[in-house]
């Protein structure tokens, strides 16, 4: 199981980061973001090797299932 920061939204605030220095903006200036969306991931491979059995609520809960 992973509970992660969305990639899209990182590859985008790095993209508005890039821009503010470019323009001349101080990296010490700009503002610290926390990431608003999260995603949750669940591997079904890897927890039937390891004799894991993931509730199907937890399932139904996941933004992602590798089979």
């Amino acid at each position: 199981m992973s509970y992660n920061t969305n990639r899209d939204e990182i590859a985008q605030q790095m993209g508005i980061y890039a821009a503010q220095i470019l323009k001349g903006a101080k990296s010490s200036d700009l503002p610290v973001v926390q990431s608003s969306k999260f995603i949750f991931v669940v591997n079904l491979t890897t927890a039937k090797a390891l004799g894991l059995v993931i509730s199907p609520a937890l399932l139904a809960r996941a933004d992602e299932v590798i089979e």
